[in-house]
């Protein structure tokens, strides 16, 4: 009996171990250093001189390029043959990433520095160094009547969006995370991680119970085009999404489909976070090609946001990272040809700071160096936010 209980035990381990190996899987190193032009799209020029954009900003927009440095911008440059839409973005910064314990941060620490505006260990996910909970950016947009949403390439619940939503000590808790959106009154969220709301050990149905509060739940995006208005959960996969060449411009129509959800609230504005988060899966593998093709589908996704914030005209739009990945440097590359080489000096994080870009309502207070937790300082000072 002894023996069979520890033969149990072990065979739990191992299959909650291949579990949580599965949701980090993309960190498996498969080195391709060279990447050709697979195709070039336009980018709309915009004449910063004759924008005028409301002093203070309604809404704000934040884009995060999870591990992408500036290695990974100019790649996804000379791979479009010398433009990005990234490049309308002229007041920019340089932000600091390291977390409360590390001088390399994980996504989780740093998601939830961009998040709540504390350093926190790796691995927190909405807490501080000390394992208390901490607001989030989203939180506090709720407290302020502004509808709010959330969209990412990765799983729902994984580190970077899990930190504006959740509340946990390890990041791979993604069942508790999954329950902490039943906490909030956030009006569309969309991104892989179905199973985390449905195949539970706690045996909730988490899709039923969101149903209840009045969500539109779907697990396919066209599904849902022809809902407008009122709150939608869109879960795309049933832990992540493909890469780019498998899920097309998944991450620009959900990002247009948020806007029109969170335009159509009734709330004063709307506070959203769309994440490219495969621009560090393709990183952690030191694949040049999928690193640039994740770039090329995130700044397209920026292009569809800055034509919102021109035509809406009280828009912030900040794209930033939550740290660089891989320590990407180029090598050779030729903009006619769309062609580069890269290398790679880790399969992991790195400690170099990200580039941070702002374009809109307040975008000039974005300028200088600073720590990542000012990004949630200035967004809380733009939006007149008030604490507790």
């Amino acid at each position: 009996m002894i023996l069979r209980g520890k033969l149990g035990l072990l065979c739990l381990f191992s299959f909650i171990s291949i579990a949580l190996q599965a949701q980090e899987n993309y960190k498996d190193v498969n080195t391709k250093n060279e990447h050709t032009v697979e195709s070039v799209y336009e980018v709309k020029n915009y004449d910063q001189a004759k924008l005028k954009f409301r002093k203070k900003p309604k809404n704000v927009i934040l884009l995060i390029g999870d591990g992408m440095g500036v290695s990974h911008v100019f790649a996804g440059m000379t791979a479009n043959k010398g433009a990005l839409n990234i490049q309308n973005m002229k007041n920019i910064g340089f932000s600091k990433t390291q977390s409360g314990n590390n001088y390399i941060t994980d996504s989780a620490a740093g998601g939830t520095a961009l998040a709540c505006g504390v350093k926190t260990y790796n691995n927190a996910i909405g807490m501080d160094i000390n394992k208390q909970p901490v607001k989030s950016i989203l939180h506090y947009a709720e407290d302020n009547k502004k509808a709010t949403g959330l969209v990412s390439t990765s799983a729902i619940t994984h580190a970077t969006p899990a930190s504006f939503i959740a509340h946990v000590e390890k990041r791979v808790m993604y069942e508790d995370i999954a329950s902490d959106f039943l906490n909030t009154d956030i009006n569309v969220f969309i991104g892989g991680g179905y199973k985390h709301f449905t195949e539970r050990k706690d045996g909730r149905n988490l899709v039923d119970e969101l149903k209840g509060k009045g969500y539109m739940v779907y697990t396919d995006l066209d599904a849902s085009s022809s809902f407008k208005d009122g709150k939608l959960a869109v879960l795309t996969a049933d832990e992540h999404n493909p890469k780019y060449d498998e899920r097309g411009n998944m991450l620009e129509l959900a990002t247009k489909k948020s806007l029109e959800i969170l335009s159509n609230a009734e709330e004063d504005g709307f506070f959203l976070m769309v994440e490219g988060s495969q621009i560090d899966w393709g990183s952690h593998q030191n694949d040049a090609s999928y690193v640039v093709g994740e770039v090329l589908d995130f700044d397209q996704t920026v292009g569809a946001v800055l034509e919102f914030a021109v035509k809406d005209k009280s828009t912030l739009v900040i794209v930033t990272a939550d740290h660089e990945t891989s320590g990407m440097s180029l090598e050779k590359g030729n903009m006619k040809k769309g062609y580069i080489k890269a290398g790679f000096t880790t399969g992991s994080h790195t400690g170099v700071m990200v580039p941070v870009f702002a374009f809109g309502s307040g975008a000039e207070e974005f300028q200088g160096i600073y720590e990542n937790t000012e990004i949630f300082n200035k967004i809380f000072k733009l939006m007149r936010f008030k604490k507790d």
